[in-house]
């Protein structure tokens, strides 16, 4: 038999066991900060002007990375409209259902006035048994967060959060400005590194500056691939689990099915206003719930872009 207490204890261990990857990504920009302010700009620079210029640029990556880092870590994934929920009499009507085609037209008829065009393999709504609620469109059940998240892209164990809907535009421009911040550094640093490689590079904090160009150089070749992937991603209006399984709508699989073209579907990310597309604060179109498509799965649409409400207003 469980002890409660001993239940409590080890979900308490896991939480924390899952914040290890953020601390160990903060850990390393807190020491970049110094090692790039302290070492490299106060006591290996010269140039006063050099330095003023160098530490400007970098503190406006700097806030912008840690902006979107945060946002993307603190903001809480989408949850599912209770109206897409279940209650405990249809649920208990549906486990009792004689057959699967019984509980395929119970569940039809439970989502008959629901925003919802993705469908199961076998053409019937989509149920989440765990959370006892009809899927949206997109929606996704995550084992780690143990719950369903609008629009799921993946979870992300270096934020310890699910990218969906609500924080999406966070993490892609998390690793935008993740990129240019590694980008900056080894661009910035490269000379001196080279110093220390010809041995005219004196002080102990030659050592810093040695490794802050290795590992802005090591971030910058990983972050690259990741970022243009996303914004691939975004151009094309799927998510990496769309992107992996093509969603399936009535009239079957259909990786283009959210494709509106690449402007707008940048925009169902970004939101309609180009001053805030760099801003790392919510503009996304959309409750996370219903989404615009193709002309031949379209039943439910924005009335406009431009008139859509977002969640910035």
């Amino acid at each position: 038999m469980a002890v409660p207490g001993n239940n409590q204890r080890e979900s308490c261990c896991v939480r924390v066991f899952k914040w290890i990857p953020v601390l160990f990504i903060l850990s390393i920009v807190f020491w970049s900060y110094y090692a790039y302010i302290i070492q490299l700009c106060i006591l290996t620079i010269e140039d006063v002007p050099k330095q003023i210029i160098y530490i400007f640029v970098y503190h406006c990556i700097y806030a912008m990375f840690l902006w979107a880092y945060w946002q993307t870590v603190l903001t809480p994934s989408g949850r599912v409209p209770d109206k897409f929920r279940l209650s405990e009499v249809e649920y208990d009507r549906i486990l009792q259902a004689e057959n699967e085609e019984t509980q395929r037209l119970m569940l039809e008829d439970f989502s008959r006035n629901l925003p919802n065009l993705n469908r199961t393999v076998s053409g019937s709504v989509r149920y989440c048994e765990k959370c006892r609620l009809v899927k949206p469109d997109r929606t996704h059940h995550c084992s780690v967060c143990g719950r369903c998240i609008l629009k799921m892209d993946h979870h992300c164990p270096w934020v310890n959060n699910c990218i969906g809907f609500t924080n999406y535009k966070f993490f892609v421009l998390f690793l935008g400005y993740a990129l240019i911040y590694c980008i900056y550094v080894a661009l910035t640093s490269v000379q001196y590194f080279i110093k220390f490689w010809h041995g005219t590079l004196e002080g102990t904090g030659r050592f810093h500056i040695l490794f802050l160009f290795f590992v802005a150089l090591m971030f910058a070749i990983s972050l690259v691939s990741l970022f243009c992937y996303h914004c691939y991603l975004v151009l094309q209006n799927r998510t990496t689990l769309e992107a992996f399984r093509a969603p399936i709508f009535q009239t079957g699989p259909d990786k283009q099915g959210f494709d509106l073209g690449k402007y707008n579907n940048f925009r169902e990310i970004f939101g309609v206003k180009p001053k805030l597309w760099i801003l790392p604060i919510p503009t996304s179109l959309g409750d996370g719930v219903a989404y615009p498509t193709h002309l031949q799965h379209q039943s439910h649409m924005y009335h406009s872009m431009e008139s859509t409400q977002t969640r910035s207003d």
